[in-house]
């Protein structure tokens, strides 16, 4: 029988409820990995109630089964990399009804899950992970003999519940940031390689979100020409830093193939509508002339680059861009020329930059223009980010790409 349950009488047993919730949520847990927390979670749990199995379930939402991430009593859930499909079994039901569910004869309850049936489990109590109205996964108990669950039992196993729902929403937020922020540094190069004939500085600043899809890029193509690309994948998070990594490997694949700027973001286009069709971004590839006197530029969607020469003010470049990528198939993409005097400057730069709540894109873009000049690049850089950024926490990820040609 459950430890609530044997309790002579309602000041015992509030008594008790006290020390159970203290034993599920006391200090220890503040600083665990999700495997311990998990762990030490289920074997608290399984003392208290006096059950010979406990076992969490997390959802993995892309594919909709839920998959084993920790157990106590029937470790192999874990090793053997068990799941359920939801709808399916006894947690696949619970995960489902999003409410408690009691089995009280697992032999005739159709499990989803034989190892279960291995054990030789008689009778199953689960319930859902939820937090913020959002299903997170499931917790169930059970035990080899037959067993009545009371309603103190399913409350305290539902108190469990929420304590392991929060705490695996936490680590699962700080784990993603961190693993997106690792993926985000090892696509986005520290500093752009350097060529002859070129200077070059980058600076790339997470917005609130920690991590994006905004990323830039400076390669060497096999004629000796320099592809020069700035991107930014709609969202936030390890899902749009996933995407912009993909992106990224496919653009240079493709720069390989050929040296017109509008045919290989016409065929991005095609790659990512085709195997990521929720994905959407802003992309402008250049590739320069190996002494940097010509840029050939096309825009699918991007701000447009500012361009700076010496003696006059930086202004745009006068291109229209075209689609995003992931909008409109087929849609024709066009390739324009920029000419580069000797100590003339190229600034790229994501909308982070410029876009400010409450004022319109033009005023940032005004502002960019009134902060570059056909100086050395660090220097412009710099003079880019006090002026636009400050002292303030940009709202979006910023990156910047100042590539300018030597002077005489």
């Amino acid at each position: 029988m459950a430890i609530l349950e044997n309790s002579a009488d309602a000041g015992t047993g509030a008594s008790r409820m006290l020390e159970n919730i203290r034993a599920i949520t006391d200090e220890a847990f503040a600083h665990m990995r999700m495997d311990e927390f998990l762990d030490t979670l289920l074997e608290r749990v399984r003392e208290i109630l006096g059950v010979d199995t406990a076992v969490v379930l997390l959802l993995d939402r892309q594919r909709r089964i839920l998959v084993a991430a920790a157990a106590k009593g029937i470790e192999e859930e874990v090793r053997q990399a068990a799941h359920v499909p939801l709808g399916y079994g006894f947690a696949g039901r619970v995960a489902t009804e999003l409410r408690p569910v009691y089995v009280p004869d697992v032999s005739v309850a159709g499990l989803y899950n034989p190892l279960l049936m291995e054990r030789g489990l008689r009778s199953l109590l689960g319930v859902p992970l939820i937090s913020g109205g959002r299903l997170l996964g499931v917790l169930h108990v059970g035990t080899l003999a037959p067993r009545r669950f009371t309603t103190d039992d399913t409350e305290f196993l539902q108190l469990a519940a929420s304590r392991a729902a929060l705490a695996v929403q936490s680590l699962q937020i700080r784990d993603e940031r961190s693993g997106a922020m690792e993926l985000q540094h090892s696509l986005v190069p520290a500093a752009p390689p350097d060529f002859p004939g070129a200077e070059m500085s980058a600076r790339y600043r997470p917005g609130k979100a920690d991590v994006g899809g905004d990323w830039y890029d400076v390669f060497p193509l096999p004629s000796g020409e320099i592809g020069i690309v700035m991107g930014d994948v709609a969202g936030h998070g390890i899902g749009a830093a996933v995407v912009m990594g993909r992106m990224r490997s496919t653009l240079r694949a493709y720069a390989l193939d050929s040296d017109d700027p509008a045919e290989v973001l016409r065929k991005l286009d095609r790659k990512m509508q085709h195997f990521e069709p929720d994905a959407t971004a802003t992309v402008v590839y250049g590739v320069c002339d190996p002494g940097f006197e010509r840029v050939r530029l096309s825009s699918a969607g991007h701000l447009p680059p500012v361009i700076a020469v010496p003696g006059e003010p930086a202004r745009t470049v006068d291109a229209k861009p075209d689609v995003l990528i992931g909008i409109g198939a087929g849609v024709p993409r066009r390739t324009m020329t920029v000419e580069l005097p000797p100590g003339g400057l190229l600034c790229f730069y994501t909308d982070g930059l410029v876009e400010r709540r409450g004022a319109s894109l033009n005023t940032g873009i005004d502002r960019l223009c009134a902060a570059v000049s056909a100086g050395p690049p660090e220097q412009v850089g710099a003079a880019v980010m006090a002026a636009l950024i400050g002292r303030e926490q940009a709202e979006d990820d910023v990156a910047l790409l100042i590539v300018r040609r030597a002077p005489a």
